[in-house]
C-alpha cells in the first residue's frame, strides 16, 4: 500500500510534525500502527482520519518501520 510521508509546521507555532497520509485501513488498524510507531520512536502523536501525526521530524526513522509493515512510498 502506498502512503505519503511529509513534514508540516503550519498551524503549530513552528513545531514540526511528521504526517503519514493515505493509509487505507480501518480506524482500529491505523490506531495500532500509530501506537507502535510512537512507542518505537519514543514520541507523541495522534490519528486524524486516515492520517497519523507524529511529533517531531522523524521522516527517515519512520520509513524503515513502515516498510516492515508492508507500506511503500
Amino acid at each position: 500500500m502506498k502512503v505519503t510521508i511529509t513534514l508540516d509546521r503550519s498551524g503549530r507555532r513552528g513545531k514540526e510534525v511528521t504526517l503519514i497520509k493515505n493509509i487505507q485501513h480501518n480506524p482500529q488498524h491505523i490506531e495500532k500502527i500509530a501506537k507502535k510507531l510512537k512507542g518505537q520512536l519514543g514520541t507523541g502523536g495522534t490519528v486524524k482520519g486516515k492520517t497519523i501525526e507524529i511529533q517531531g521530524n522523524h521522516i527517515e526513522r519512520v520509513k524503515p518501520l513502515l516498510e516492515k509493515e508492508g507500506f511503500t512510498f
